[in-house]
Formats: structure tokens, sequence, C-alpha cells
């Protein structure tokens, strides 16, 4: 689909949401209301993971949608105004880059960046009580909210554990592949445990390529989501300020 300078749709603003991950990037248009306005577009993450070579992939993207209003972003680590500080599976290179000024500068349109656990949170939770999503992909991503409100700077994934270790040390995709399906399983059985005993948690929220692995039956209060939730969640980020 070619890039048009005009489009015809829903009135409001039409937001291009942008998933960033350490194995694909996801982009699609959304509505006002955060419903798909177009296909969920998807490569693979570039390497190395610079961030000069992912702004490449996504402006690539970009040029096969049409027009958009504003953007949001979910990034694969921490995120503060604006700027990447973390991104234990790109490249070095993202620690303390200014994604949001950089895209701005570039598209000329609003931007906002945001952890991308938050973001796909914000497309799954039910606005209620205390509710944390892990997302179980390349790494660990995760979010905290309450009553629907997002608690920032969380990053989990990179505490530590088990005998040294971090969670994503015993949960993140390289640990699949080094204990296999059925250990695996186990840990994710025992950080739900742990993460309920640290959050109290009303509802857990399990996103990501790898919860397809997970071989047991979940509690009623743990639920896994949509990886299109990463991207609907998009719109909601213009309702907070983070």
């Amino acid at each position: 689909m070619a890039n048009h300078t005009s489009r015809q749709g829903p009135p409001g603003p039409i937001t291009l949401a942008v998933d960033i991950g350490g194995s694909g990037v996801k982009m699609m248009l959304l509505d006002p209301k955060g419903k798909p306005l177009s296909d969920r577009l998807r490569e693979p993450t570039p390497a190395p993971a610079t961030p000069a070579a992912m702004l490449a992939v996504m402006a690539e993207m970009k040029g096969k949608l049409l027009a958009f209003d504003r953007v949001s972003v979910g990034f694969p680590g921490v995120v503060k105004r604006g700027h990447t500080l973390t991104a234990h599976n790109l490249d070095s290179a993202w620690q303390g880059f200014a994604l949001e000024g950089a895209l701005e500068t570039k598209w000329k349109k609003p931007v906002r960046v945001c952890n991308d656990a938050a973001v796909q949170g914000f497309g799954a939770i039910q606005k209620t009580g205390v509710e944390l999503v892990l997302t179980f992909g390349t790494g660990l991503g995760s979010s905290l909210f309450t009553k629907g409100q997002l608690c920032p700077g969380l990053e989990l994934a990179h505490h530590p554990w088990r005998k040294g270790k971090t969670y994503e040390d015993y949960l993140g995709h390289e640990a699949l592949k080094k204990y296999g399906n059925k250990r695996w399983s186990r840990l994710v059985k025992k950080a739900i445990e742990q993460t309920s005993s640290l959050f109290n948690w009303d509802y857990l929220y399990i996103g990501g390529g790898n919860a397809e692995h997970i071989d047991f039956k979940l509690p009623d209060t743990v639920k896994i989501v949509s990886n299109e939730d990463g991207l609907l969640g998009g719109v909601a980020l213009w309702d907070h300020d983070f």
C-alpha cells in the first residue's frame, strides 16, 4: 500500500503505533478509539540493532501505510522523557538516545515513547485494582498499573531473583532454549507466585511470543493477552503523562 499525504476515515487523530522488539518491529494504524485501521506490518529487527538501523527500518515500514496524525512507540527498555535509558536486547547506542525527538524531527509529527510492556498493558488492562503485565519475548517486559494509572520506571527483568541471577536470566528467550519448555514453565509459575507476593496484584496479564510455551493451567486472575495489544495500547499514551 502506497503512502498518501491525505486520508479519508473516521474523525479524530489517527495514530501510527510502533512496537519495537528484540526480534521484530511491528507497525499499525489505529483510529481514535484504538481500533485497527490497517494490517499489522512486521519486519525483522536489524542486526546490529542500532538507532540508525532501526529508524531506517521504521521509515521503510511507514512508507507502506496511509497518512497519520501522531506516533506512539513501545520500546523494550526504560524510557524517561522520550529518552531510551536501557536496551539490553538491542544495542548499547540506545542508552540515552532521544528517540521521541529524533522521530518528531524526521517525521514532522508529535511522538510519544513508552516502555513496550506498558503500551501492551494499556491495551489489555481492565483499569481496576492493581494490575501487572509480564511479557515473555526476547527478554522479559513488565509494567504495573493501579486503577489504570501506570507506575512508570518498573524494570523487573534485571532485578535479582534466584541464585544471583535476574528474572530475565531465567525467563527470557535464551533461558527457554537453555532449560527447555518444562523447566522454563515451572520457573514462570514461580515468578507468578513471587510477583503476587511482591505486588499483591489483582490481575496479571501475560504477553509476548513465548507465552504460548506455558504448559500449566493459569489461575483465574491470570490471562494471556494478544501480542497485538502491544500496538492497540498506543492510543492510550495520549491520555497520560509520564
